[in-house]
């Protein structure tokens, strides 16, 4: 049943109602507008209906993209971002989004219709049969099955409180076929929902512990504070930079942290990532965690071994000396924990050593003049650098666009020469360094936020998600995507020299990228120097028209696996040759 257990008469109360309605109902009382998803057997109807009902569905071409969709909503609201699959494969396809999100502390609820319980545990063979919920446990915070229609709004409660509280993450709700079309009374449904108060309580930090955060820090010769996606998450903006500003340490914003404070800051340690990491004797890290992206916090970017202190803040215990010894752990959110330490600094916090501020400021203002001739060249065909020196000023004069961004030197180059102005405005591949997030992303970005979107994109990286250009078409959404198109897989003059294929790293030459998105209604570009790229790229965001801009990069420019080639092994046959 469906539609027809409704009253026509707007003041009537419903008399019956079933697991369709109640799970639209239980949604929209906690405050979800968008669900992204694929529609198929069983949610097809789920959909349409939650359409109906004022929630925006928007539909994808591929389930990990809706996934990843939902995962960056969930990040940029701070509320779990909802994706909706069909069973098995689909439920497959979306579960990648699903552990993504839980190793980014993404909020987001996969949603997936499954087999009926008493044929997945006889394996009778049913259609898409599978046991989703053992798959998904694993991979994600929590996960819960809902078999009858009036415990519908606990299990709504149970996983958005789950995908929110503490360190965020991903929930799976499993939800039987036979579940959507079960019939109860409309007034005990109406009191089985739940609306859930407070799903993330403030943790507040023990007194003790930001005493000796702060001992710790002021005895510091060399301060550093690391900056993680994290501290963005958390949106304390203000008190983030209140701390940093009456600290006067040097900051170093990782990837997704750009633009809490400007990179322009005067005390902005971007430009002198090197130095800082090697050179400093005291670590404050707010949302950040010292793995892989950090060098698990020791090894030669780390300078001498054991010679730093290291103050963390981070929701979860666990966290603390998962790498090396946290001298000062701070349990606790960054916000209430953040605000606590600016209450125990006082009004006569010592300024940070003029020395070391004075070497910070020299590293930075050095590199910056080395970087800034290769950003101005007008090469044909285009350099990284060259391209993206024209980006990196449209992003200045439009702080308020998102910028989407992945690849391996696409990514690489891009995070160390755009600068970012305002938080949570750019958004990439996190703590995996997965490829394929772009498109879901920029969707989400676009829909959550209003703003324009801007995704500077590696060839490869596109290929993964390069469909839900139709996406960006039919909704008609204000995305400018650039692809760095250089012939192949880090560069594209790999040549195979045991048979007539191509290199395992390269792509069709010359490929027009700009001609795909044309066939769906949009605007294509072929841009072969920096000025056309400029011009159409501003174009683009003038206009809010979908657009997709095929930037011709010299296919000898890039550098095997970005900056990450340490990670690549190499055959022992070929070092003894």
């Amino acid at each position: 049943m469906s539609a027809e257990l409704k009253s026509t008469d707007a003041g009537a109360e419903r008399e019956m109602t079933d697991g369709f309605h109640l799970i639209i109902d239980a949604l929209k009382m906690n405050g979800v507008e968008t669900i992204y998803g694929v529609p198929g057997i069983p949610v097809t109807d789920f959909g349409r209906m939650a359409q109906a009902e004022g929630i925006r569905v928007l539909s994808f071409r591929h389930e990990q993209n809706a996934g990843y969709a939902a995962s960056i909503a969930g990040y940029l609201t701070k509320k779990p971002g909802i994706c909706l699959t069909v069973s098995a494969p689909g439920f497959l396809n979306g579960l990648t989004a699903l552990a993504h999100a839980t190793t980014n502390c993404f909020p987001m609820i996969l949603i997936s219709g499954s087999s009926e319980r008493e044929v997945v545990d006889l394996q009778q063979g049913d259609y898409e049969e599978m046991d989703q919920l053992a798959i998904a446990k694993p991979l994600c915070k929590a996960a819960y099955r809902v078999l009858h229609a009036a415990d519908i709004g606990i299990g709504v409660a149970r996983a958005i409180r789950a995908a929110v509280s503490g360190r965020p993450g991903g929930v799976y709700l499993d939800l039987p076929a036979k579940l959507f079309g079960q019939v109860m009374d409309a007034e005990a449904g109406r009191k089985s929902l739940v609306k859930v108060i407070d799903p993330a309580p403030a943790q507040i930090p023990s007194p003790e512990s930001i005493q000796r955060a702060l001992a710790v820090l002021k005895s510091a010769k060399k301060p550093l504070i690391i900056l993680g996606k994290g501290a963005a998450y958390a949106q304390a903006d203000d008190a983030i930079r209140a701390l940093v500003e009456k600290s006067g340490v040097p900051f170093l914003p990782m990837s997704m942290a750009k633009g809490l404070l400007p990179d322009t800051h005067p005390q902005c340690a971007g430009a002198a990532r090197s130095t800082v990491l090697a050179q400093s004797d005291v670590v404050m890290l707010i949302g950040a965690r010292l793995n892989w992206l950090l060098s698990h916090g020791k090894g030669k970017s780390w300078g001498e071994p054991h010679s730093k202190k290291f103050i963390q803040i981070d929701i979860e215990p666990k966290e603390m000396d998962s790498n090396i010894e946290i001298a000062a752990p701070v349990v606790g959110d960054i916000g209430s924990t953040v605000s606590a330490l600016l209450a125990a600094m006082g009004s006569d916090w010592p300024a940070a050593p003029a020395d070391w501020m004075a070497t910070v400021s020299s590293k930075r203002d050095e590199n910056v003049a080395k970087m800034a001739p290769r950003l101005m060249n007008n090469n044909s065909p285009m350099d990284y650098h060259g391209a993206l020196g024209v980006l990196r000023t449209i992003i200045k004069e439009r702080p308020d666009a998102l910028l989407v961004n992945e690849g391996a030197n696409a990514l690489d180059l891009t995070r160390g020469v755009i600068d970012m102005y305002k938080p949570r405005k750019r958004i990439d591949v996190g703590t995996w360094g997965i490829m394929g997030i772009g498109m879901g992303y920029a969707i989400a970005a676009s829909v959550e936020t209003g703003n324009p979107v801007l995704c500077i994109e590696g060839d490869s990286a596109f290929g993964f998600s390069g469909m839900e250009v139709e996406t960006i078409c039919r909704y008609n959404l204000p995305v400018c995507i650039v692809i760095f198109n250089n012939d192949g897989i880090y560069r594209g003059t790999d040549v195979n020299n045991a048979s007539s294929d191509p290199a395992p790293t390269v792509f069709v030459k010359g490929a027009r990228y700009d001609k795909m998105i044309e066939a769906f209604g949009g605007v294509g570009v072929n841009a072969t120097t920096p000025d056309e790229l400029k011009r159409a790229v501003n174009a683009a965001m003038d206009s809010g028209k979908p657009t997709l801009i095929n930037a011709v990069i010299d296919p000898a420019a890039g550098s095997e696996s970005g900056r990450i080639g340490n990670l690549n092994p190499q055959s022992a046959l070929k070092k003894k040759k």
